[in-house]
């Protein structure tokens, strides 16, 4: 996601990050992954994926859950499913 550009997806997406890791202030990036977010263990992988799933109205398969390894894998799985970017 560039700097500036704000889908109603990718403000969705920040929106529940900003939920699950309990920072009004986050930002996320498509290179960003668990390295770069204290926290990002794998309790706060499966609440992303359940609230991502509740948010979107979709499900996400195990081998694409598995594949997901920063936010733009995440977004780009998010697209395959239907959902703008």
């Amino acid at each position: 996601m560039q700097k500036g550009s704000t889908s109603t997806t990718y403000r969705r997406i920040r929106q529940l990050f900003r939920e699950i890791f309990d920072n009004d202030e986050m930002e996320i990036s498509d290179d960003m992954s668990a390295k770069d977010v204290p926290g990002w263990d794998s309790l706060a992988q499966v609440k992303l994926v359940i609230g991502l799933e509740e948010e979107f109205g979709i499900k996400f398969t195990t081998h694409e859950v598995a594949q997901m390894s920063c936010v733009g894998d995440l977004r780009k799985t998010l697209a395959c499913k239907g959902i703008p970017l």
